[in-house]
């Protein structure tokens, strides 16, 4: 568990990164489209992690 901490922090942080810059750069005034946008990218990120980087 030790060895997969980082890589798990820097997930997350990449994930809080993107979250908020695809809110800034393009869904500053729209509340429903940045919603839906924030659950796709939480749902990609959620699947990128499950196929590749979960523990054995």
């Amino acid at each position: 568990m030790g060895r997969l901490t980082p890589v798990v922090a820097c997930y997350v942080v990449v994930l809080v990164a993107a979250v908020v810059c695809v809110d800034v750069l393009f869904f500053s005034h729209q509340f429903g489209e940045r919603l839906i946008a924030n659950v796709g990218i939480v749902l990609v990120f959620s699947a990128f992690y499950l196929r590749f980087l979960r523990p054995a």
